[in-house]
């Protein structure tokens, strides 16, 4: 043993258990994951091939924060494939003109 193994407190660390130990602990109940509906397709079917129309400017607004920016998967809810939809939808309208590059 090491120096420092010896000078540890017993029941901590991996040492002998004392009342706050191993079997006096509670374990965490198991968190059921529930799926999130993608905002973008509210009946939940998404087409094929994945497309969102760059002039549809309302939707693409719920998708912008107020600085401009593309709102993120985890906030909007999205699945990997419409976001990497809507981020070129977004990308699309701008470069249109439809929509500012920075946030008012």
């Amino acid at each position: 043993m090491s120096d420092f193994q010896s000078r540890r407190p017993p029941g901590k660390f991996g040492g002998p258990a004392g009342p706050g130990g191993p079997k006096g602990r509670k374990r965490a109940k198991a968190r059921t994951r529930i799926k999130k509906k993608d905002p973008i397709f509210p009946d939940g079917a998404r087409p094929r091939p994945m497309y969102i129309d760059y002039k549809d400017i309302e939707m693409l607004r719920r998708l912008i924060n107020r600085h401009g920016r593309i709102v993120s998967r985890r906030k909007s809810g999205c699945s990997a494939v419409s976001q990497h939809a809507v981020t070129e939808a977004i990308k699309r309208a701008r470069f249109m003109a439809l929509i500012p590059y920075t946030g008012e």
